[in-house]
């Protein structure tokens, strides 16, 4: 058995690999690291020592064996002092992303059972009407991002939970100056606040007026309190919005980088749903993982995990790891292998899956629809954020006349 020197400076050469030198390649230096092997030593940003796992099978028992904890208290963050895989920086009842079975089930149980796939399926069609209503407003020099990979995520969410929309467009900014590693913890920890007590007041006026939506029927169901509830909005709003904005983002310049490749998907929904599984699976947005810390002393692919310790599960290098995933470093939009960790794994694998994909769908389909009459003129890739993406992307747009270049 590997048996580390635990806690010294020498059994810790790396800090996590950080910065893309491109917007489709992983963070620089992750695939060398994984290539040694599956088990690293990691230096953490507060100066703990833990590990990081690079290999899918290893990844995915981090994700299911129960020795290995996901609450925030016994964590450290490899990436920033206040927040690091997106875990809330303040621990408040309902949190239940940070927390383990059994507490874990019981809002996991009542989440779950509001975004069924049935259910959310039924949503497709009036996502791509928002969709379709977003990209039509305007023609000419438009920015995918502002007109419609931000703010489509943000319309499905404020509907679904009933939170009005002026509330989720002055929460947007908000989002991702908490999620910005250029955030210090002070600004991070102040707009979780904010973000927190404009949902509270939602769920206190949800409370007396009854309108329509999750909030509502998690009030009516009277299992959880308003702080509770105000936790689960919190949690689905955050999630949901930042992450699906960017595979969106990121699918469209692919797509308008790769005109073959979006002609042959294009009016076929099983072609683009195995396309939405391959992006999920390649872009690997959560680009730093998802931390867990151990219990108890645990032997993991022949190295001691000792208890207190870290351990980062490279969502990212598992999903490029080729022993899974032959050629993984190509992109084959018609492996429709839904196999991958780009929702995570195990009983905390993202409750709100199956809504991402349909989102993504949704406006893949639309634009595709209107793809000849589209042409790339730039974009910009986000620096420095814990969800890989683009802050813009530009097209050219003259509807009912093709313009592709």
């Amino acid at each position: 058995m590997n048996v580390p020197a635990v806690g010294t400076e020498a059994s810790c050469p790396i800090t996590i690999p950080r910065g893309r030198v491109s917007v489709f390649d992983l963070p620089a230096g992750l695939m060398d690291l994984a290539e040694g092997g599956g088990i690293h030593r990691l230096r953490y940003a507060d100066g703990h020592l833990g590990w990081i796992v690079t290999d899918f099978e290893l990844c995915r028992q981090v994700l299911t064996r129960p020795e290995f904890s996901s609450r925030p208290d016994l964590r450290h963050s490899a990436i920033h002092e206040a927040i690091g895989d997106g875990q809330p920086p303040e621990d408040m009842p309902g949190m239940f992303v940070g927390m383990d079975p059994p507490e874990h089930t019981r809002y996991r149980r009542i989440v779950a059972a509001a975004l069924r796939l049935a259910e959310v399926q039924k949503l497709q069609a009036m996502i791509e009407v928002q969709a379709a209503a977003l990209l039509d407003s305007r023609a000419g020099e438009l920015d995918l991002v502002t007109s419609l990979a931000s703010p489509l995520p943000a319309l499905v969410i404020t509907e679904l939970l009933g939170v009005e929309e002026s509330v989720s467009t002055s929460l947007t900014g908000a989002l991702e100056q908490m999620l910005s590693l250029q955030s210090s913890a002070d600004t991070v920890r102040e707009k979780f606040a904010e973000i927190f007590s404009s949902l509270r007041d939602v769920v206190a006026r949800r409370a007396q007026d009854r309108g329509p939506g999750l909030v509502t029927s998690l009030i009516d169901a009277g299992e959880l309190t308003e702080t509770e509830i105000t936790s689960v909005c919190f949690q689905l709003f955050t999630a949901g919005h930042e992450t699906t904005t960017n595979m969106i983002a990121l699918s469209f310049l692919y797509l308008l980088q790769n005109p073959d490749a979006a002609h042959a998907i294009s009016g076929s929904p099983r072609q683009v749903s195995d396309a939405v599984e391959e992006f999920l699976r390649y872009f690997a947005i959560i680009q730093y993982g998802i931390s867990r810390a151990a219990t108890e002393h645990i032997t993991l692919a022949g190295t001691a995990i000792a208890p207190g310790e870290t351990i980062t599960v490279s969502l990212p290098a598992a999903n490029f790891d080729e022993n899974r995933f032959p050629d993984a470093t190509q992109i084959d939009l018609t492996r429709g292998d839904k196999g991958h960790l780009a929702f995570g794994f195990g009983v905390h694998q993202c409750v709100a899956q199956q809504l991402a994909r349909v989102e993504i769908n949704a406006a893949l389909n639309v634009f595709l629809q209107r793809y000849d009459e589209m042409s790339l003129r730039a974009y910009d890739m986000k620096s420095d954020t814990i969800v890989h993406g683009l802050s813009s992307l530009s097209v050219l747009r003259i509807p009912n006349g093709g313009v592709r270049q």
